[in-house]
């Protein structure tokens, strides 16, 4: 299922910014008394209790002819249609504005669930400020300090009521669901609709002609694959048509569903550094990972063509060692047979389960071969390795001391793991834990 997605909204300087950087736990968002410091909208994802979300932070929405408003609340609007609840900021300090009178109507038509929050109560004193709030029509406002961190537990517990319920989707559990994410024009649309072998989805040189995340089922050698087409996704800044400018979130939801996800890359254009960002997203996700080489059929080559480009890719995506690479061309559909087995081969590494008995053995041979690290004295002990869960496959390692296992031999144990059992395109996660 999709992460649920909040939007955080509000007028200028309410300290929106503050509140998004609190929740997500990282300092994403510029933090400034200067109103409309954050012109476009910013993604991260929160976690509460047992939910995880999609966050968004978003301009202050005004009305006004200083630079930038327009566009400032044409964001802010688009995050509203994206969200499923809607976070309400005002200030204590200022009262109720017209401005923040503005801002609610705008919630009013979004028929979005609205939890208000005034910031900016930094001591119970000052509680007493936000009754004239309960007039913007929102129900109860909820007191917060996003600088000190007050109240936002309880401002979270409301907003986790407002979740769109837990569904259970019509796929079938042996379906392989996969999504192609890239830039731009590199050729996703085109790709679907040669998998598919009909025109599906909208084919054009225009870059951003798809819009939104398009489902497509088929099946190949009695395996059912479903098929998730997203927008392709530009860096900020770069972006000018207003349709497309959350089509970053979209290409997120569509990597949540997924249980394999092909980063699609232009052969003609080469790489460039905006895919190795989107590569990143599906990495983070701990999704399993096909590196696709659309075009191709347009690349004059030699019998060493495809081996430096390899390599090229290798040198780029480092963090990316573990996905297959598959070239194809969607136009000829030159290599295409190919994909489908791959896709395959991914979905059931990502949920491979491995004996623990047999895992352990892994572990001391590779100890027999490397030994632990030792540090001010101190070495390390691994004690016993387990698997925990799976897409991705998830181990724990039970230490002596977590703080003495280094990130290079938790790496090194990691090679030792993939050489034993493959694990071929999907991520590992290594968790070092103390055992009592």
């Amino acid at each position: 299922m999709s992460k649920p997605t909040v939007a955080i909204v509000g007028r200028p300087n309410v300290g929106k910014s503050t509140i998004f950087n609190r929740i997500i736990g990282e300092r994403i968002s510029i933090v400034e008394d200067t109103p409309g410091v954050t012109r476009d909208r910013i993604y991260g994802t929160g976690d509460w209790l047992t939910h995880e979300f999609h966050v968004i932070d978003t301009g202050g929405i005004e009305i006004g002819d200083a630079p930038f408003l327009e566009e400032i609340r044409e964001q802010a609007e688009l995050a509203i249609t994206e969200s499923d609840v809607i976070i309400f900021i005002a200030s204590s300090r200022e009262g109720v504005t017209s401005a923040d009178e503005e801002v609610g109507k705008i919630l009013f038509r979004s028929k979005k669930p609205v939890v208000l929050a005034v910031n900016k109560v930094d001591n119970p004193e000052m509680r007493s400020d936000i009754y004239e709030f309960y007039s913007l029509g929102f129900g109860e406002p909820f007191p917060i300090s996003g600088s000190h961190g007050l109240g936002l537990g309880d401002l979270l517990d409301e907003v986790v009521k407002h979740f769109p319920k837990d569904v259970e989707e019509n796929e079938d559990a042996d379906t392989i669901k996969f999504s192609l994410i890239g830039r731009p024009n590199v050729g996703k649309s085109s790709l679907v609709n040669s998998l598919l072998g009909e025109e599906r989805v909208i084919v054009s040189d225009i870059a951003g002609t798809t819009r939104d995340a398009i489902d497509s089922f088929y099946e190949y050698e009695d395996q059912k694959f479903m098929i998730i087409d997203t927008a392709g996704m530009r860096k900020r800044g770069k972006v000018y048509e207003k349709t497309e400018k959350y089509s970053v979130l979209r290409a997120l939801k569509a990597i949540d569903r997924s249980d394999v996800v092909l980063v699609v890359l232009n052969g003609e254009e080469g790489i460039q550094e905006q895919d190795k960002k989107i590569a990143g997203y599906a990495h983070e996700a701990g999704r399993g990972i096909v590196i696709v080489v659309n075009k191709w059929d347009a690349i004059e080559k030699d019998d060493k063509t495809m081996k430096k480009f390899e390599e090229k890719i290798r040198a780029h995506f480092q963090f990316l060692d573990y996905a297959p690479i598959v070239f194809v061309s969607a136009k000829t559909r030159q290599r295409l047979t190919t994909l489908p087995p791959v896709i395959k081969m991914v979905s059931e590494n990502h949920s491979l389960r491995v004996q623990s008995s047999v895992l352990n053995e892994v572990i001391a041979d590779a100890i027999a071969m490397n030994p632990a690290p030792s540090d001010k004295g101190r070495r390390l002990k691994i004690l016993y390795t387990t698997q925990v869960g799976v897409k991705p496959p998830t181990f724990v390692i039970f230490v002596n001391d977590p703080e003495i296992m280094h990130f290079s031999y938790e790496r090194f144990l990691e090679n030792r793991i993939r050489d034993a059992f493959g694990f071929e395109g999907t991520p590992i996660k290594i968790i070092s834990r103390e055992r009592k």
